[in-house]
């Protein structure tokens, strides 16, 4: 027995020593293999996408198959594979459809040494595109807050209307592609994929008077790139390195935050994910406890990184602010359990085994996940939160995030200040969502099973949750990087406190 899997483990290890010397990043994939893994594909988007006809008609969808499928009639390397695949993915209309590499291409990716990038971070919106960031130091000239017209002989707009068609979003929801942009590195990694790495760049901006100019900068070489600052430097003490605690903590802080100013009665929680693994349901606990403690009357939920996760997580903090019983959904169903291609979906075993057991079988020939329709979520009674209640949304504000704003968004001590929702107000196509690995290239994309609609009484329009109170980006707020969204609910919190001591006072002298 010792001697076969003896025999078992070197062989495993001698095909992981030839798969990982043989990858090839130029490696090409003859027309046949490319149309095998479209076929599946197409095939599985057809049979298991819940939404794919939601926002676009079987008929455009069709053009845009077939129109993927006619350039494939040369060799391609995974890249162009996987640009072409985006192309059609992104006309689904649906965010949580998606197209990933390979793993063998992830785990050359993280080999690689970094390679020469495009230069500039962008922060983009309809009115304008504006540099955040500029890899090149020595350039005093493209700093942030600096106005882009256009890269390369491509004007703004169409720019923008070009990498729009490869960027998936919920419905017709603009705000989550230009959020997407203005993502740090995204602009220019998309701008790569599509038109190409050039060693100058040649661009138009807009100088401090207005006038527009042009400038040729590098691509940027962290090869050759040094330190600019020489000769004696400040004595600092070697730092010890974080302990595993420290580092799992610091992890924590970034994704989940609460700061209290019990001066001002105030307090502000960061919330970057519902996603499980970070303690969020004893962070909730802790949190609602401490605002009681601390008597705080004005709240600030900023979710705008929020990309979604769990929804027991969002409906946990949910439940600590909603003072009626609410419902996450109006209906939730998967349109298909099997399939022939079941052997490339992930974990389809376990996702065929939960629609078993979680969802029934109606006239509509859909699965539906009856809990969910019908269930009301009940108020927290232990440190239920009464005060001022301001959420912060924008772009990047997705799936149960949307969730969480719209279970609240009707409470007159709710405000939604910001930009609408990346997430589609109406629904989305989420919950059980597995990768396709397809066969031939192994390129990944994710496939969600699950219809979910939020709330049928709105319209379905395409959009996501719009925020009471609109906060858009400027020009100035980016140039001198300002939090211009909290900048706005601060100023609403100073509107309500004053207003409530102008009521104390008209009580007093009644």
């Amino acid at each position: 027995m010792k001697a076969v899997l003896y025999i078992l483990l070197l062989t495993s290890l001698s095909g992981c020593s030839v798969s990982k010397s043989s990858f090839s990043p130029g490696k090409k994939y003859s027309p046949e293999q490319l149309q095998k893994d479209y076929m599946v594909y197409e095939t599985l988007l057809k049979e298991h996408h819940p939404g794919l006809y939601w926002y676009t008609s079987r008929d455009s969808m069709e053009f845009y198959f077939s129109k993927g499928r006619e350039q494939l009639n040369d060799s391609l390397t995974e890249p162009q594979f996987r640009k072409l695949l985006t192309y059609v993915t992104s006309k689904i209309n649906c965010g949580h459809t998606s197209v990933r590499s390979s793993k063998a291409w992830s785990k050359y990716s993280d080999t690689v040494k970094l390679g020469k990038i495009f230069p500039l971070s962008m922060k983009v919106w309809d009115e304008a595109m504006v540099v955040t960031a500029n890899l090149n130091r020595r350039d005093s000239i493209l700093k942030r807050g600096t106005i882009i017209t256009s890269i390369n002989g491509r004007s703004k707009e169409a720019l923008i209307d070009t990498l729009f068609d490869y960027i998936s979003t919920d419905g017709y929801n603009q705000t989550h592609k230009y959020q997407s942009l203005s993502n740090r590195g995204y602009f220019g990694s998309l701008y790569t994929l599509l038109f190409g790495l050039s060693e100058k760049y040649r661009v138009e901006y807009k100088d401090s008077t207005g006038n527009v100019k042009t400038i040729t900068i590098p691509v940027y070489n962290p090869a050759t790139d040094t330190p600019t600052t020489r000769g004696t430097r400040t004595f600092r003490p070697a730092q010890p390195p974080p302990s595993k605690e420290q580092r799992r903590q610091q992890q924590l802080n970034s994704i989940r935050l609460l700061r209290i100013d019990t001066v001002n009665h105030s307090a502000m929680m960061d919330l970057g994910s519902f996603g499980r693994g970070y303690g969020l349901k004893k962070f909730f606990k802790n949190s609602f406890k401490a605002l009681r403690e601390n008597k705080i009357t004005h709240l600030i939920i900023d979710v705008r990184s929020n990309g979604g996760g769990s929804v027991s997580n969002s409906t946990i903090i949910s439940r600590y602010l909603a003072r009626q019983p609410f419902k996450i959904s109006d209906s939730l169903y998967a349109i298909k359990k099997r399939s022939p291609y079941q052997r490339y979906i992930q974990n389809h075993f376990w996702n065929k085994l939960f629609m078993s057991f979680f969802t029934r079988r109606k006239k509509d020939g859909k699965y539906h996940f009856r809990y969910f329709e019908r269930h009301y979520f009940k108020p927290k009674k232990a440190n239920h939160f009464d005060g001022k209640v301001y959420i912060v949304t924008g772009g990047n504000s997705f799936s149960a995030t949307t969730l969480f704003a719209s279970a609240l968004i009707k409470q007159n001590n709710v405000t939604v200040v910001g930009e609408e929702t990346g997430g589609g107000a109406y629904g989305n196509s989420a919950w059980l969502i597995p990768d396709v690995t397809l066969p031939e290239t192994g390129v990944r994309f994710r496939l969600p099973l699950f219809r979910l609609v939020i709330d049928k009484s709105i319209p379905k329009n395409g959009k996501g949750l719009q925020p009471e109170v609109l906060s858009l980006p400027t020009v100035e707020a980016i140039r001198r990087n300002a939090d211009f969204k909290v900048e706005k609910v601060m100023e609403l919190i100073k509107e309500d406190k004053s207003e409530k001591v102008k009521m104390n006072n008209g009580a007093e002298n009644n």
